[in-house]
């Protein structure tokens, strides 16, 4: 029966590190940085032949060590011009309160990746008066209110409604998700015969001086 053949005796001499440039220094980066990876990397010479790379440290980011969010629900990309329109609208009151919490409060429900909330209107009902049901004598909004909001919501472009509860958010204003996942949404979504339709031309359509802010109040308030 055929032996293996005897080990080959080893050198008390350090042996000789490869030149930098040589191919054989590349080819131990690759099988450390596969082996590092997980990769089952097929060598040509047998694993008793392999050279071991030593003195190299790889280095490498950590995708979930760069965002420290509140809470448990990760996070969403807003757009920032978006993010602005809000709170002009809010200021110019071109929106109406249980607009713009209906929408954030959707928004911030979104699954993964897919640009879809799965709420039901009494669900956001029910969500938006989470704390004022602990307060007493709080001011709570009314699922009639979250119909008429949903609806506006819709005339602006920011939502669709898809049926069986789910709520379709403008993925080019909020989107929870990487954007090759963002593409794929857009590109089930985009119509190009029309320009105008979801997602884009997006509302309020304003009128002029909707934005010539009165600061009379408050500068008489200050002023006493």
């Amino acid at each position: 029966m055929p032996t293996d053949p005897p080990a080959r005796p080893r050198s008390g001499r350090p042996r000789a590190a490869p030149q930098a440039t040589s191919e054989a220094q590349f080819d131990d980066i690759l099988l450390v940085l596969g082996e590092q990876l997980g990769e089952q990397v097929q060598a040509a010479e047998p694993r008793s032949r392999r050279r071991k790379l030593k003195g190299v440290t790889f280095e490498y980011e950590d995708p979930r060590s760069v965002h420290d969010m509140a809470g448990h629900d990760g996070y969403s990309l807003a757009s920032n011009w978006f993010t602005q329109f809000l709170a002009q609208l809010s200021v110019a009151n071109s929106i109406t309160k249980s607009q713009l919490c209906v929408f954030l409060f959707v928004a911030g429900g979104q699954e993964k990746g897919t640009g879809f909330a799965q709420y039901t209107q009494q669900e956001i009902t029910d969500g938006l008066n989470k704390i004022a049901a602990t307060k007493k004598d709080s001011k709570k909004i009314t699922r009639s209110t979250v119909n008429r909001a949903i609806k506006a919501l819709v005339e602006y472009k920011w939502v669709e409604q898809a049926g069986n509860g789910k709520i379709r958010l403008n993925v080019r204003l909020w989107f929870r998700g990487n954007s090759a996942a963002q593409q794929e949404v857009l590109a089930e979504i985009t119509d190009p015969d029309e320009p105008e339709a979801f997602p884009y031309s997006i509302g309020p359509d304003l009128h002029q001086g909707e934005f010539d802010l009165d600061f009379g109040d408050e500068q008489g308030e200050r002023a006493g």
